[in-house]
């Protein structure tokens, strides 16, 4: 199988490097969506996150085509949904830097990073595909983060290694329950 994963295109929250809610895409984001519709190969299976974000960005960027299925979403941010790290810090320095350096750490109410790795490892060695099917699954950048690190092995720590944009595409091959890394990076320009 070749496994697409689109990170979701530009938030407010993202941009002001904020925890997230579940915000809709910001005009900049809408544009650039818009921007990629019909430049992805048409996906034989397609799924997609449940924030608005990612809804959006789905209907921006395959206008015909429905999600046949629920992707992995993001980690909750709990109680620091919409909150910035600077805030954060000024607030609880211990909690967010336990946050930032313990992959078991996790926002009140929220998900750590080794349960989010742990949840879209399942997933993907769940899917059940072909060969040569061809899957897209619009996402969070944390998910397209834990994915990387799952196949390369670097385990919850290696998440934080991987750096994903909005709309950034990663694409994966498997079969026989093994997955490779085949690229990551932004879409090419029109």
């Amino acid at each position: 199988m070749r496994l697409h994963l689109l990170a979701h295109a530009g938030t407010d929250a993202a941009r002001a490097a904020r925890f997230p809610d579940d915000e809709p895409l910001d005009a900049g984001g809408r544009r650039t969506a818009a921007a990629l519709a019909g430049r992805l190969p048409d996906p034989d299976r397609l799924w997609c996150a449940p924030s608005t974000r990612c809804r959006e960005t789905l209907a921006l960027v395959l206008p015909d085509r429905t999600a046949d299925a629920e992707a992995p979403s993001g980690p909750a941010s709990g109680a620091w949904a919409g909150r910035s790290p600077a805030d954060l810090a000024a607030e609880d320095p211990a909690a967010l830097r336990a946050w930032m350096t313990d992959p078991g750490a996790a926002p009140p109410g929220g998900e750590s990073v080794s349960a989010l790795l742990t949840r879209v490892a399942a997933w993907m060695d769940g899917l059940d595909a072909g060969e040569r099917e061809v899957g897209l699954a619009v996402v969070d950048p944390p998910v397209v983060r834990a994915a990387v690190a799952h196949v390369l092995g670097a385990g919850p720590a290696g998440a934080w290694r991987v750096d994903v944009a909005p709309l950034d595409l990663c694409t994966l091959t498997g079969r026989g329950g093994r997955w490779n890394l085949r690229a990551l990076g932004p879409q090419p320009a029109p």
